[in-house]
């Protein structure tokens, strides 16, 4: 018998679905459902398979896990807990790019119209005008990192009239959608045409402390910071100094280092500044949680029938 811990929002039909995948197999599958991020290690002793998130507790008293199947892309933080090797750890790469681009959108349509700005205006009920706003056509966006989630927001962006440059790790073909694609050794070269910088990047040492003082420097006066990749690709300091020197026109972060940003944070009252609470990629879509959900089950069959698994995680990127 397999035992097959599940820590997903789930309803009834979709569990059945789930279950549906292996039901006609010989081995018997045991499943287990517990709340998202709530298992103990009670629930996962037994497990064989886990879909879904475990904190570091139950994770490390699954003596018996074969598989790992996360349900999001970023794996950094997990392996850091000393996954043993002999774990296949996937991940749910291609789930959020819908979310995440479009929250990343939102907030760079509503820095550009000063939107935030008129929110605050709003809760003190203040009728006036405030300076110029700006627009996204004609703007030059500068989008670091584009898989699924940076191409869904890069998609967005060149459908709404932006000249769309594109920044990855690995070289690739360039697709019709980007203006331009560079490797990520360009960047101090292409900071300096962007309007719009908008980071959806994986986690590594790559990555950590990405945008500091010395990029922001290179930005353009007046340039936007759009963040929902890694909390830890942007360096707060330098990025308030930045602000303060009046050198960017605002940001709008959905992660940050630490998380949650502690209350007595300064970026919580600069009007210039979006936060969100690393909300763009939560279970807080419907269509995430079917996509989660139906790679799972797919990935699930494929482990019963001894396939390769999709979205296997590279140990050394993270993802």
């Amino acid at each position: 018998m397999k035992h097959i811990l599940v820590s997903l929002p789930l309803d009834d039909a979709s569990r059945r679905w789930l279950e549906a995948r292996v039901a006609d197999l010989p081995e018997e599958y045991a499943f287990r459902y517990c709340p998202v991020n709530a298992a103990t290690p009670e629930d996962a002793t037994e497990a064989d398979v886990i879909l879904g998130y475990v904190p570091t507790a139950a994770l490390r008293a699954a003596k018996h896990l074969e598989w790992y199947q996360l349900s999001w892309a970023g794996a950094d933080a997990v392996l850091a807990e000393g996954l043993p090797e002999r774990v296949v750890l996937t991940n749910a790469a291609g789930a959020y790019g819908l979310a995440v681009g479009e929250h990343m959108v939102a907030t760079t349509l509503a820095l550009v119209k000063r939107l935030h700005q008129y929110a605050r205006l709003q809760a003190a009920h203040d009728w006036r005008l405030l300076d110029m706003v700006r627009t996204v056509e004609g703007a030059t966006v500068l989008v670091l990192g584009v898989g699924d989630i940076g191409s869904c927001y890069a998609k967005k962006m060149k459908a709404l009239g932006a000249s769309v440059i594109g920044v990855k790790r690995t070289p690739g073909p360039k697709p019709e959608w980007l203006d331009e694609l560079h490797q990520l050794d360009a960047l101090d070269a292409l900071l300096p045409r962007a309007d719009i910088v908008a980071m959806a990047l994986p986690g590594g040492q790559a990555t950590a402390n990405l945008m500091d003082a010395r990029r922001f420097a290179r930005m353009k006066p007046g340039a936007f910071l759009v963040n929902a990749g890694r909390g830890n690709s942007v360096e707060l300091e330098a990025l308030k100094s930045a602000l303060a020197a009046g050198r960017l026109g605002g940001a709008a972060l959905d992660v940050f280092d630490p998380e949650p940003l502690p209350a007595e944070d300064s970026l919580w009252d600069d009007p210039r500044v979006i936060v969100t609470p690393h909300c763009s990629g939560k279970f807080l879509l419907q269509e995430t949680i079917d996509r989660v959900v139906k790679l799972c089950g797919d990935n699930l069959r494929r482990y019963a029938h001894g396939e390769p698994l999709l979205h296997v995680v590279d140990r050394r990127l993270g993802y």
